[in-house]
């Protein structure tokens, strides 16, 4: 059973819109979802940039903008590293220690800039709170190839001909494993409360064959 899910797909086609059904969703199941959104502004129908939206605060700020005069060039854009670094790459924190699920928008070509967001993300991985994101169909790092070739991750590819449903996938897939999870915790606590219980009775044994 998947405890990360990453999508991906072509420009377009609706990937954070997907991520972001499963999130409102999961929220109104009562869940607390954390991390980072990315969406484009634009002003008159033009794109001006990108901002960053922390999930779970609601905090924003830029991930790249036109007029940002300095930072790594994406295209017509320069990326900031700063606001990406304080509300991107601490949102994914933060969620690790106050969510239930971390889910991150998205892993592409601005994000990897930034060594604080690729270290956010590799704490993300290695937690055990269930993950979702997307990722950029062109990017390549090693960070995504270790996403990529974890046993634990599955890589769902968004289409025009499934982007209306994945959603309900998703969040079956976060609902089985956290059901799962909840039923290993209660079994490991009563395993525990039966050994405290026996070794009380065999103390008990003892003390009365003295």
């Amino acid at each position: 059973m998947p405890r990360i899910v990453f999508i991906t797909g072509q420009p377009g086609v609706g990937k954070t819109t997907v991520l972001l059904n499963v999130v409102e969703t999961l929220r109104r199941r009562g869940y607390k979802v954390g991390g980072m959104i990315s969406r484009e502004v634009r002003e008159r129908g033009v794109r001006i940039g990108f901002e960053i939206i922390d999930i779970y605060t609601g905090q924003r700020g830029w991930l790249a903008h036109v007029n940002q005069p300095k930072g790594p060039q994406v295209s017509k854009y320069r990326v900031k590293l700063d606001d990406l670094k304080t509300i991107g790459a601490n949102s994914i924190l933060n969620a690790i220690k106050k969510t239930n699920i971390v889910a991150i928008d998205e892993i592409g070509p601005m994000e990897l800039f930034s060594p604080a967001f690729k270290e956010a993300v590799v704490k993300a991985l290695k937690s055990n709170k269930p993950l979702l994101g997307t990722i950029h169909h062109k990017a390549q790092d090693k960070l995504i190839n270790t996403i990529k070739t974890r046993e634990n991750t599955e890589i769902l590819e968004v289409t025009y001909e499934n982007r209306n449903t994945l959603h309900n996938l998703i969040i079956d897939k976060v609902i089985d494993y956290l059901t799962l999870i909840e039923f290993e915790c209660k079994s490991h606590v009563l395993t525990n409360k039966m050994k405290g219980k026996n070794g009380k009775t065999r103390a008990k044994s003892n003390s009365l064959s003295r």
